[in-house]
């Protein structure tokens, strides 16, 4: 693996991230400064964290530390997409697709943070 934009993870979580993007699109005006941007960048720092962990992974303990960050805002990506469900601005099939695709990341997230020593 010769970068981070190798990882299943980190292209997950790019992915969905720019999905957010384009479905927020839609959002109402007044959730600009609020949910918009909250969910945007919790989203954004997902892949961002990865890339900065695997930039650490030749010590294990940043390396962990930061893929933790990652989790944190994928679960605070997941409680935003609870909010867009129930202020109605996305449906539930659109909602369980986004939180489907976050909880595969989630999924990838834990066997780095189990595994630190596949990635060096």
């Amino acid at each position: 693996m010769s970068s981070f934009r190798d990882l299943i993870a980190y292209k997950k979580a790019f992915a969905l991230s720019m999905e957010i993007f384009s479905i927020t699109k839609s959002f109402p005006k007044e959730e600009t400064y609020s949910l918009i941007d909250q969910i945007r960048r919790s989203s954004r720092s997902v892949f961002a964290s990865i890339a900065e962990a695997y930039k650490k992974r030749k010590y294990p303990n940043h390396f962990v530390s930061k893929l933790t960050d990652a989790d944190m805002e994928n679960g605070e990506t997941q409680a935003w997409l609870d909010a867009s469900l129930a202020c109605n601005y996305i449906d539930v099939g659109k909602y369980n697709e986004l939180n489907k695709q976050s909880e595969e990341v989630t999924y990838l997230l834990i066997y780095m943070i189990n595994n630190p020593e596949k990635f060096k």
